[in-house]
């Protein structure tokens, strides 16, 4: 398995099951469950197993050794890939300054909310600390999801999943939900749902619908990033993790 520690492997392993999400999502005239990114995550994960049925090594090991130096590469660009949010923020600041009052303090609201609703149902599920810690943080973009679960003891691969689930729910009900919560006239309200539950598909969405709405949504994304960073930590710390 030594020629797999190249760190080549991990890039071209993600370039290549993403394609392959992207060719079914085409194909499938936009199906939500070949959203590119849930397939390259399923697909990826099927191909590790596989490799590590085939050398005789576990597939955590083959994670290490294989993937992962390759996978940090890619997951470098997640940061800047963030901040260029900045961008429809920027072009549509004008319905920032006008509902920043509203933007704030709904957003606040909402994770405080979150919260305390994931917690309840990672316990009535009978999720461990490790568990519930890594399912606090999911509210917020990957980039920052993860850095923040592995602070408070959680497992940053579930975050992962779970926030990527949620980009793919977000996709699948997106119109739907818009409709059902009466936001179809409301840009700031649709865009902030969008960015805050769905994260970067979220927000791509978001700007299908109009510019203000994606606007909305990276406020959400970075709002969002940044009220995790401050009450996930402590209140990770009162729920005794």
């Amino acid at each position: 398995m030594s020629y797999l520690t190249n760190p080549l492997f991990g890039v071209f392993l993600s370039l290549a099951v993403f394609m392959i999400g992207q060719w079914l999502f085409k194909k499938s005239k936009g199906f939500f469950l070949f959203q590119p990114l849930f397939v390259s995550m399923v697909l990826g994960i099927v191909i590790l197993v596989i490799l590590g049925k085939t050398f005789g090594v576990d597939t955590a090991q083959v994670y290490t050794q294989a993937y992962k130096p390759g996978g940090d590469i890619i997951f470098w660009f997640l940061t800047p890939a963030t901040i260029a949010f900045a961008v429809p923020l920027y072009k549509r600041n004008d319905v920032v300054k006008k509902n920043w009052g509203i933007i704030l303090s709904s957003l606040i609201i909402g994770t405080v909310v979150s919260l305390f609703a994931i917690t309840i149902v990672a316990k009535a599920f009978g999720l461990d600390k490790v568990g519930v810690a890594s399912m606090l943080s999911q509210s917020a973009t990957t980039a920052i999801a993860l850095p923040l679960t592995t602070a408070i003891g959680g497992n940053a691969s579930i975050t992962a999943m779970a926030c990527i689930l949620n980009a793919v729910i977000i996709y699948a009900l997106g119109k739907q939900l818009v409709k059902w919560f009466k936001l179809k006239d409301d840009p700031v309200g649709a865009g902030l749902g969008l960015g805050t539950a769905g994260h970067t598909i979220g927000s791509a969405f978001a700007l299908e619908m109009g510019s203000a709405e994606g606007a909305m949504a990276a406020v959400a994304v970075v709002v969002i990033g940044l009220v995790d960073n401050m009450l996930i930590p402590v209140f990770a710390h009162v729920i005794g993790l």
